[in-house]
């Protein structure tokens, strides 16, 4: 039984991508991924664990493109922060759904469909069970959601940022491209940084570090993945200050 294991993160901070979101498609939701993404989200809200999420937008709007649009920077950004709202809103549809209470609070206010969001009352919620979507990023342009997830992290306590991806874990060049490269099980976060990483941007992966909060990286296509890394098993990539070991180990 699910109810049986011992998580070892009580508070995690989930990064999904809006990329993610497309599934199959070109562009926008894919009710199948988020079918998926809400089981294995109640498969660790059974266990008790304390649920924030960050999602992107990249499947909507990508304010990093948007230049050769001709649309400018800051109005790019604040498109692609609306973009993670609508994200927000159907993730907290699918999961009401599953009878996972959640709420979804925006950096930018829009009290019309969520709550603003507030430090002390995200942690309230995390508190009574409830699981926290927190959208519109850091509310301000030149931040990624990646710096969203870790500033939020930090504000929370979380125990741990927990970056779902479609790779395993982090790798010394693209995998992909180089299906010779080499991953990582353990890095450090100044390993991350000089060697030009690309798992999250240098802001949010220096703001875990001041904070110490690890970063773990692994592939959210298999089923029971999350599972597997809130209990402790050495799956993915491990980003911490010492980047040489894995808390169970």
């Amino acid at each position: 039984m699910v109810e049986k294991v011992k998580p070892l993160y009580r508070r995690i901070l989930l990064k999904l991508s809006g990329e993610a979101l497309m599934g199959s498609l070109s562009s926008g939701i894919d009710n199948r991924v988020l079918e998926y993404f809400t089981q294995e989200i109640k498969q660790i809200h059974r266990l008790q664990v304390e649920i924030a999420i960050v999602v992107g937008g990249g499947n909507i709007f990508r304010g990093r493109t948007a230049g050769d649009r001709g649309i400018s920077r800051v109005t790019a950004d604040n498109m692609g922060m609306l973009a993670t709202v609508i994200n927000a809103l159907a993730l907290q549809d699918f999961l009401e759904n599953a009878d996972i209470p959640t709420r979804v609070q925006t950096a930018i206010e829009m009290r019309a469909v969520a709550e603003p969001y507030i430090r002390r009352r995200a942690i309230r919620h995390l508190e009574k069970g409830r699981v926290v979507i927190m959208a519109a990023g850091t509310g301000n342009p030149y931040f990624t959601t990646d710096t969203a997830a870790a500033l939020r992290a930090a504000e929370i306590k979380a125990d741990a940022v927990i970056k779902a991806t479609k790779v395993d874990g982090v790798y010394e060049s693209d995998p992909v491209a180089n299906r010779n490269a080499v991953k990582y099980e353990t890095i450090s976060y100044l390993d991350v940084l000089n060697l030009g990483l690309k798992v999250m941007d240098s802001t949010a992966v220096s703001l875990c570090m001041d904070n110490n909060i690890p970063i773990i990286v692994f592939n959210f296509n298999q089923t029971g993945n999350l599972l597997r890394v809130i209990i402790g098993d050495k799956i993915g990539t491990i980003i911490s200050q010492e980047g040489g070991k894995w808390p169970n180990n």
